[in-house]
């Protein structure tokens, strides 16, 4: 995969100064692992329309990838997945389907994962849970699919 890749941390106290955020340097650490370009870096709130605004910046900067981390769960003001899907041109349900059924082999709580894949504008975008070594982990689990969903949604031409 040769395009860059922006990481988002979605978290109200994170972005708030509140804590360290975690999640991000550990997605980070994981993608230039895989020799992955690490393009742009953000700390957001969980508010849909920084989160909107946030991955159309990435992608318009030319990330093919997007990768966040947080607002993947249960509370109150978890609404990444209602962020992107408001601005997505389609949703790739095999990306959470994957990540939460390698999860519940670690974890019961990964049913209440909302983690997703989606095309937004020319980028994959793929919306990982905040806990650093979930998110690290759900990335492995779909690793073998990102370089052609990446290339399709830049639409470039594939063998495959």
């Amino acid at each position: 995969m040769e395009s860059s890749v922006g990481i988002i941390t979605i978290s109200d106290r994170a972005s708030g100064g509140e804590y360290d955020d975690l999640g991000g340097p550990a997605v980070k650490q994981a993608a230039e692992a895989y020799g992955w370009k690490v393009h742009g870096e953000a700390v957001i709130p969980d508010e849909i329309t920084r989160i909107q605004e946030t991955i159309r910046a990435f992608s318009a900067q030319g990330c093919g990838l997007i990768l966040t981390t947080g607002g993947t769960g249960i509370a109150a003001r978890d609404v990444t997945p209602e962020a992107i899907r408001a601005i997505m041109r389609v949703e790739l349900p095999g990306f959470g389907e994957a990540m939460r059924m390698e999860s519940l082999k670690i974890t019961p709580n990964a049913i209440l994962s909302r983690s997703l894949g989606a095309v937004v504008d020319q980028s994959l975008v793929i919306a990982l849970p905040g806990k650093p070594g979930g998110a690290v982990e759900c990335l492995g689990f779909v690793l073998g699919a990102i370089p052609h969903a990446v290339a399709l949604a830049q639409r470039v031409p594939t063998s495959c």
